[in-house]
């Protein structure tokens, strides 16, 4: 089912409150290998790069030794 433009304009504007931005660049081609691992872990492209950043970050805290 389509979004309604009241739906769209209500789902900017609750992004916009609610979360910040970050452009990305990958090589061309990249974008698509990245999709289909994320889909084969039943993630979305998002969800995936913002799982491997927390599990980064949570990692590189551990091995320098300090607490989130």
């Amino acid at each position: 089912m389509a979004l309604t433009e009241a739906r769209k304009k209500a789902n900017e504007k609750y992004n916009a409150k609610a979360y910040d931005q970050v452009k990305l660049l990958v090589k061309k081609g990249e974008r698509e290998r990245l999709k289909a691992h994320a889909s084969k872990q039943g993630e979305s492209l998002n969800g995936f790069i913002n799982r491997a950043i927390k599990e980064t970050i949570d990692r590189d805290n551990e091995k320098d030794g300090e607490n989130q």
